[in-house]
C-alpha cells in the first residue's frame, strides 16, 4: 500500500470560521421566524453539510421545504458568508496549513479537498488565501445528496482524482484525509481510507478513539512518519499523536 493522496476537509482544517457559519445558521432562522437553540449547532451541524443542517433543524421544528427553498437559503447564507469574510482584514487560517500543502507537494502527493460547506464558500476561501491552485478536485456539498458521516464525498474525490491524473489508479486505501470532526472521521474510515484527526474543533482524547492518528494542531502532523506507515503496509485502527 502506497500513500497517493491527502484529502483536506474545509471548515474545521482550512478555516477556523465555525463561528461565523453559527452566526449566519441564527440569522437565517431568524428571518424564518425560529431562533437556534443552545448547543444545537454543534449538536446537528458540525461536520455536516449546510444542506443536511437546516434541513435538519427546520426537520426538528415541524418545518418540511422543498429542496428548491432549501437551496436559495443556502444561497443566501453563501452570499452572507462571503460579506462577512470581507470585514475580515485577514483569514482565520489555521497554523501550519501552507506547510503541510508544502510536505504534500513535495512527496509528489495528490491534493484534494471534501467538503459539506457550498462550493461558492470554499473557492472564496481558497481564491483570497492564495491556496486554490493546489486543489485541484474539490467536492463540495453542492455535489452529493448524502452528507458525512456517509462516505459519498470521499468516495467522489477518489473518481475525481481518477479522472484528473488517470496514471494514478488511485484505490481509497491509498489516501490520508485530514478531519476535525466526528462526522468527517466515519465517512473517511466508511470510504476505507486512514485518517488524522486534528483537534480543532473537538477534544484530542474524543478524535483518538476514532482516528488513526491525532495531533493536537497541523503543524503536529509528521507526514513522512505517515506515509512510512502505508509503505510498511500496516493499517492501524487507531492510534496516539503523531
Amino acid at each position: 500500500m502506497t500513500l497517493k493522496a491527502v484529502l483536506f476537509d474545509f471548515n474545521g482544517i482550512i478555516i477556523n470560521d465555525e463561528s461565523i457559519h453559527e452566526q449566519l445558521i441564527k440569522q437565517i432562522l431568524i428571518e424564518e421566524n425560529l431562533a437556534l437553540k443552545p448547543g444545537e449547532y454543534k449538536e446537528i451541524c458540525l461536520g455536516r453539510s449546510d444542506r443536511t443542517c437546516v434541513r435538519d433543524i427546520l426537520k426538528n421544528r415541524g418545518r418540511v421545504v422543498s429542496e428548491d427553498y432549501l437551496t436559495r437559503l443556502l444561497q443566501k447564507k453563501a452570499q452572507l458568508y462571503v460579506q462577512e469574510l470581507e470585514k475580515l482584514e485577514k483569514l482565520p487560517l489555521y497554523p501550519g496549513l501552507e506547510d503541510l500543502i508544502f510536505q504534500v507537494r513535495s512527496r509528489n502527493l495528490k491534493l484534494a479537498l471534501v467538503s459539506g460547506a457550498i462550493r461558492k464558500e470554499i473557492e472564496v476561501v481558497l481564491e483570497r488565501a492564495k491556496l486554490a491552485q493546489h486543489f485541484c478536485v474539490i467536492v463540495a456539498g453542492d455535489d452529493i445528496i448524502a452528507s458525512k458521516p456517509e462516505p459519498d464525498g470521499y468516495l467522489l474525490a477518489v473518481e475525481q482524482l481518477n479522472q484528473a491524473y488517470p496514471e494514478l489508479n488511485l484505490q481509497p486505501n491509498e489516501c490520508l484525509v485530514i478531519e476535525d470532526t466526528p462526522a468527517g472521521i466515519k465517512a473517511a474510515k466508511q470510504a476505507g481510507m486512514q485518517v488524522v484527526g486534528v483537534a480543532n474543533t473537538y477534544p484530542f482524547h474524543m478524535l483518538q478513539r476514532q482516528a488513526n492518528w491525532t495531533v493536537d494542531y497541523l503543524t503536529d502532523l509528521e507526514l513522512e512518519r505517515v506515509q512510512e506507515v502505508y509503505s510498511q503496509h500496516q493499517c492501524q485502527p487507531t492510534a496516539g499523536e503523531c
